[in-house]
């Protein structure tokens, strides 16, 4: 009997300079995830990933790229670009947390009071994210996505392979821990 030939996807663009990471640099592990911030999906391992960067903070590294699935979600295009704002002033991480933390809050009326809540300036953020001064990092990412198998969201790579597995924090811990040890 005859087996179908499996083909693991692979992180086709290298983390580098214009991710956003969180944790060592030469971290032993790096896990890049592409996201939507609209994605309830995305949502639901949000806190499992802030705490395997707290529980493993010497062992892995995190890296968020943009996937706005944006016929799905409406606002998932404009929160992102919106992180990009945040990005440029160094407050990506803060913009990022606040996004998950009210996903049910990401229309234009809401998403500019958050940005205030952040110490941000509303106004400007958007002004920008209206003239899509941030449309093609977002883009970029997203294609980097499809050009690695990616085709929904949250999808995670460890070490440049993709986790086929879930996204609970037992099991994030158990993938991490291998490929530390690998």
């Amino acid at each position: 009997m005859t087996t179908p030939l499996q083909m693991t996807a692979k992180l086709r663009t290298p983390v580098g300079g214009r991710d956003h990471v969180r944790g060592p640099v030469d971290a032993p592990v790096t896990l890049v995830q592409y996201g939507d911030f609209q994605c309830r999906f995305c949502g639901a391992a949000y806190p499992n990933l802030v705490e395997l960067g707290r529980q493993r903070a010497d062992v892995v590294r995190l890296v968020y790229r943009h996937f706005p699935i944006a016929n799905v979600h409406p606002y998932a295009e404009s929160a992102a670009e919106m992180a990009e704002a945040a990005a440029r002033r160094d407050r990506f991480w803060e913009m990022h947390d606040w996004l998950y933390e009210h996903q049910d809050q990401l229309d234009p009326v809401h998403l500019s009071l958050g940005v205030a809540q952040l110490g941000l300036p509303a106004d400007e953020l958007a002004a920008e994210v209206g003239r899509q001064e941030y449309g093609d990092r977002v883009r970029q990412d997203f294609v980097s996505g499809i050009r690695s198998g990616v085709n929904g969201t949250p999808t995670l790579f460890v070490d440049d392979v993709r986790h086929d597995g879930g996204y609970d924090l037992a099991e994030l811990l158990a993938v991490v821990d291998a490929a530390a040890n690998a």
